[in-house]
């Protein structure tokens, strides 16, 4: 697949998908502190999915697309599903027990270090110098993050524990993230491979939160309905077609830059609605952060240019 230039980026077909996936995935971070107040965080994820499931079905079936994708598709399909739907998932809610939302936004914006490492053992994608060097600087940021953030918990969590689950989360993201851009996945209608990956995540989903959870406790509040309308259908039958799609178009890294627009939004939501406080540290890593991630993706696109 041959590189799009530069200004591709500005097309409204690109810049459009670019900036939703963004600001909704933005939105999501503090959507789901509501989803496990009460409620096991298993629990949530597969009611979440029950419900995007279905509506990512009859999405590809009024785009047309075939729902059949054969056997190599199906295992593609479960694969993507266990790692994204259910692993990254549950690994994500269980994280903000510990941290704030803005906080696990921050740090999945590292991502494309986890996509990069796995591309270089799986596909032989070539990491460059600045791609590391700006790495480094990202994570200085998220370091003076986590640093403050530990000395407030105010969740009342274990730090290390909420930095275990998002790393965890990261890397189950990133394996789904690889795996799906393979020949088999390039070669499958995008809404169809997510219609069934997102059904076997489901059915993993409550598997999990039965095995650890036991049988569901549903709340009766209706900010956790709205909340679960809310993650998905927009948090997931929207965006997850969109983002791929672009993925797709202008590569994993350009592709990537939504993360900066997503902690943009998670941060100014957790600032305004978890009591998140702004200091000299704070303001540091948050710039470090988005300054290494900009270094860091823009080098990672230098291979594809290569070898357009």
């Amino acid at each position: 697949m041959s590189a799009l230039p530069p200004h591709a980026l500005r097309r409204l077909r690109i810049i459009i998908p670019f900036l939703l996936t963004g600001m909704i995935w933005g939105s999501t971070w503090w959507v789901i502190t509501d989803q496990i107040d009460g409620v096991a965080p298993s629990w949530s994820v597969a009611i979440r999915f029950a419900v995007a499931t279905p509506a990512m079905f009859l999405v590809a079936k009024l785009m047309g697309k075939s729902l059949r994708i054969g056997k190599a598709g199906q295992m593609l399909a479960l694969a993507v599903g266990v790692a994204q739907f259910c692993g990254n998932f549950n690994f994500v809610y269980r994280s903000e027990l510990h941290l704030t939302s803005g906080i696990v936004a921050v740090m999945f914006t590292m991502l494309i270090v986890a996509n990069a490492g796995l591309g270089w053992l799986v596909l032989g994608q070539r990491i460059t110098r600045n791609f590391v060097l700006g790495t480094c600087v990202a994570m200085s940021g998220i370091a003076l993050l986590l640093w403050h953030e530990a000395g407030l918990n105010p969740l009342g969590g274990s730090i290390p524990l909420g930095i275990f689950w998002a790393v965890i989360g990261i890397l189950a993201a990133s394996i789904a993230n690889v795996i799906q851009a393979n020949e088999t996945g390039r070669a499958l209608p995008m809404v169809s491979l997510l219609a069934w990956a997102m059904l076997y995540g489901t059915i993993a989903d409550f598997v999990l939160a039965w095995v650890t959870a036991g049988p569901p406790v549903l709340p009766t509040r209706a900010s956790f309905w709205l909340g679960i309308g809310w993650l998905a259908l927009a948090g997931s039958v929207v965006t997850f077609p969109l983002h791929y799609t672009l993925v797709r178009e202008i590569g994993a890294g350009r592709a990537a830059y939504n993360g900066i627009v997503v902690v943009i939004v998670a941060m100014l939501l957790s600032t305004l609605f978890e009591g998140y406080r702004w200091n000299v540290l704070t303001v540091s890593g948050a710039v470090l952060a988005v300054i290494g991630l900009v270094i860091a993706l823009r080098a990672r696109e230098a291979p594809s240019k290569q070898t357009a």
